[in-house]
């Protein structure tokens, strides 16, 4: 598919709505899907990252649209499982300060023990909306807007 046709399909992309997979090839194509999907979130948004990849999340279109989405619904819920939150500290010193100012709605928390080791990075938007990286330390990931086949998140550690 080409860069033209892709961005046709973004262009169009519902959250819930939309039925089509888009694989998506480049690191500026995981962004603008991020920032997409994020935008159109209703109530919750849920992210498995390594360190809460700065590329992606502590950028400002993707900041704009947590905070919209906290001071919009007050019963929204972020959450994020980081698997190395002392680097998530150190490199996403902003999206760590808006879910200080924010935390009734945004929680970061590590996962269980047994995802600790898991290479794999994902968001999930109001469950139903999914951004999968099969490789936590590569941009490239499959995005779909009505993923109905069901969505596995890892279980936070107590």
């Amino acid at each position: 598919m080409s860069n033209e046709e892709k961005f046709r399909k973004f262009v169009e992309l519902r959250l819930g709505i939309s039925d089509l997979e888009i694989d998506l090839d480049t690191r500026a194509e995981t962004q603008h899907a991020t920032d997409l999907m994020a935008s159109q979130v209703q109530s919750t948004l849920e992210i498995f990252s390594r360190d809460l990849d700065p590329v992606l999340y502590a950028r400002e279109p993707f900041l704009d649209a947590l905070n919209t989405l906290c001071h919009r619904n007050r019963k929204a819920r972020v959450r994020m499982l980081v698997q190395d939150p002392t680097d998530a500290v150190r490199r996403s010193p902003r999206v760590v300060e808006l879910a200080r100012r924010l935390s009734s709605s945004i929680e970061i928390r590590q996962p269980h023990h047994d995802y600790r080791h898991y290479n794999e990075a994902f968001l999930v938007a109001d469950g139903c909306g999914l951004i999968h990286r099969k490789f936590a330390d590569r941009y490239e990931a499959v995005e779909a807007y009505d993923n109905d086949a069901g969505i596995w998140f890892p279980v936070e550690s107590t």
